[in-house]
């Protein structure tokens, strides 16, 4: 729902969230908070919003965005599958690892109440991330039959989320682990 005051409004209502959120946490943030962050009146907030939990999700839809762009970019800078793919997780799970508010989300330093957008109601972003990567492989590799990318990305989509909730191994083990089971699946040259 938008007010009609643009994308300027929405991104500098966005902003404030995130970094209230990052600094005080879920709890700590009011609506209010963040209208008095952008000098605009709370209820302003709700008609963009609706509630704190639908200005949350949108603060990480966004952050969500500008991470996918980070996959492409990723992506695009190695031409065999294997390297693009370990490049890709390696930059997912460093960028969520250095990110303050995934942080706090990840950590429950005062957002665990947010946790369930990275698990139980992470399909906005599972989603996403999974339709931006198969549209970046098939392009890229054009010899890749989309249903097979279709089935293997949306396993190493949430794989690495489950590195990124609890992570086990440094970044670019747990990438070369992804990678490798990507190519195999895809049957493509692996290590």
């Amino acid at each position: 729902m938008s007010t009609g005051r643009g994308p300027a409004l929405r991104d500098a209502l966005l902003q404030a969230a995130a970094d209230l959120l990052a600094r005080r946490g879920y709890k700590g943030v009011r609506m209010q908070d963040v209208a008095d962050a952008v000098g605009v009146s709370r209820q302003t907030v709700y008609n963009e919003f609706t509630d704190k939990w639908g200005l949350a999700q949108a603060v990480l839809l966004r952050d969500n965005d500008a991470y996918l762009d980070g996959v492409d970019d990723a992506l695009s800078q190695h031409g065999d599958l294997h390297s693009a793919v370990a490049a890709a997780v390696t930059y997912t799970l460093k960028t969520v690892r250095d990110d303050p508010l995934k942080k706090a989300i990840l950590t429950g330093a005062g957002s665990e109440e947010m946790l369930p957008l990275f698990t139980t109601q992470a399909e906005p972003l599972l989603f996403a991330a999974r339709a931006r990567i198969i549209d970046h492989a098939v392009r890229q590799w054009p010899r890749l039959d989309r249903d097979t990318v279709t089935d293997i990305a949306d396993a190493a989509v949430r794989l690495t989320l489950s590195h990124v909730v609890l992570p086990a191994e440094p970044p670019e083990v747990a990438a070369e682990m992804i990678a490798e089971i990507v190519t195999r699946y895809l049957g493509g040259p692996h290590r």
